[in-house]
């Protein structure tokens, strides 16, 4: 499992080592490992060519000792200055004294790597003068860049982006995952993510602010059928989904549910023949209320706004079960927020963009904050769709997804990750902890469906059957 910390967080845990070691210490560290994931990167060869881009800060200086450590190995280094009057003194005669050169600003012209070290974690708002000039010299560049600690113009805290920021071949990150690598335009820019321990894992107070799963994690999750088991015993999931207008709703749901780990789907919804002929193991009923023994609803997939959809989203409401709530769900949650307020038991809510808008406002740039925000004002787990899906419980842990991909944007593809998380959670997951188990495969079944052909939501279905197996 991965998680990271909250920048001040991380700030606080550097000026505590900095007081117990000698004096630049922390930053020869960085600067070593630096140089060292560089030269690993590159394939190392004498003759090499680096170009640091170097601002007035930390990050500028530990690009300046890691340049330093390159061109003793044998690289031929050039370094490019946003402010000579402000870059690191101690960097810059460490430098000068391995062979490597101050060069002015301009189009970088060959090289085999670019270091980005114009800003860190304690810069904020878009990039500006020279900094902005040399990000878009970078961006123009055919040489991969790799950027120190955080891609200069991603804000550390959110991953979002405002103007021109680097994107990143490599990110190496000191000590503790900034969140902004992980959400938001953040996860794009940061390209792969190498995390390097500098000795400040011990001075790191309170808890992480995001945490991400694995594939050990969701391995370790999914619970196998034991000898003794019975359908019952493994779990039922209830599914409420379709509608005449969408019967293949009803369809997807209950595929996706039935390979969640559960013993048994019921479902009760008006696609009842669809689904008996597609899944004829699957228990149909007429009514949520006449539905018998469940331990998770997963409602409202396909199933319209009409009175029907909504006497059944309120029957799932009252019961005293989790109940996962998507898509037309939603809607008619926007509409009757009532419903949720009466809620005992866990609530877990899916929506995109638009779907949160309609019940919480916009979004906005800060995607883990909204997400926070929305659940602990609701009382509900909130599942926030996107590139990097994010799952907040209230007042708790902040789960975001590292397996999205843009492929996941199609129809029907929200259908199949309500019913598995519905599923996960009707087997005995922990709401909050199955949401973000069911983002992880939802994630996976993307990647394998795309290397077969066009992802449709039959094919994501198929998919996540053989990703699961995998794990089993």
């Amino acid at each position: 499992m991965k998680w990271a910390y909250s920048v001040e967080a991380v700030r606080a845990a550097e000026q505590q080592v900095m007081r117990d070691v000698p004096a630049g210490a922390l930053m020869n560290r960085a600067a070593h490992a630096l140089a060292v994931v560089v030269s690993d990167f590159v394939g190392f060869r004498y003759g090499a060519q680096a170009v640091l881009l170097v601002g007035a800060g930390d990050n500028g200086g530990d690009a300046l000792f890691a340049g330093a450590e390159l061109a003793r190995r044998g690289f031929g280094v050039r370094a490019m200055l946003t402010d000579p009057s402000r870059a690191h003194a101690e960097g810059v005669a460490a430098l000068l004294a391995a062979g490597g050169r101050l060069v002015p600003g301009g189009p970088i012209g060959d090289c085999d790597v670019i270091i980005d070290g114009l800003v860190g974690i304690g810069a904020s708002g878009p990039l500006r003068g020279r900094a902005l000039d040399f990000a878009r010299h970078a961006g123009a560049a055919a040489a991969p860049v790799i950027a120190v600690d955080l891609p200069s113009g991603v804000d550390p805290s959110t991953g979002a982006v405002s103007g021109e920021a680097i994107s990143a071949a490599l990110t190496v990150c000191f000590g503790a995952l900034k969140p902004g690598l992980l959400v938001g335009a953040g996860r794009l820019r940061a390209g792969r993510v190498q995390l390097v321990d500098i000795g400040i894992g011990s001075a790191l107070v309170g808890d992480p602010v995001l945490w991400q799963l694995e594939d050990a994690d969701v391995a370790a999750a999914l619970r196998a059928p034991q000898p003794d088991d019975d359908k019952y015993t493994r779990g039922v999931v209830g599914v409420v989904a379709g509608s005449p207008q969408y019967p293949g709703a009803a369809q997807l749901a209950v595929g996706s549910a039935l390979l969640g780990g559960v013993g048994a789907v019921r479902y009760a919804g008006p696609a009842a023949v669809e689904v008996s002929r597609r899944w004829p193991e699957v228990l149909v009923s007429t009514s949520v209320n006449g539905a018998g023994r469940v331990q998770c609803w997963a409602v409202g997939p396909g199933l319209g706004s009409g009175f029907e959809a909504e006497q059944s989203l309120a029957a799932a409401l009252a019961l005293p079960v989790p109940v996962l709530v998507d898509a037309d769900g939603l809607t008619l949650l926007a509409q009757r927020r009532e419903l949720l307020a009466r809620r005992k038991a866990a609530t877990v809510l899916t929506p995109h963009d638009r779907e949160f808008a309609r019940l919480f406002g916009e979004v906005g740039a800060d995607r883990v904050g909204a997400a926070r925000r929305a659940a602990d004002s609701c009382g509900a787990v909130v599942l926030l769709k996107g590139f990097a899906t994010i799952v907040a419980e209230p007042g708790g842990r902040c789960w975001v997804n590292s397996t999205g991909s843009p492929v996941l944007a199609t129809a029907g593809s929200g259908d199949v990750l309500s019913g598995l998380i519905g599923s996960l959670i009707g087997s005995g997951l922990d709401p909050a902890f199955g949401a973000a188990v069911g983002a992880h495969l939802h994630g996976l079944a993307g990647t394998v469906a795309a290397r077969r052909g066009p992802v449709t939501a039959p094919a994501l279905l198929s998919a996540l059957s053989d990703v699961i197996g995998d794990f089993s």
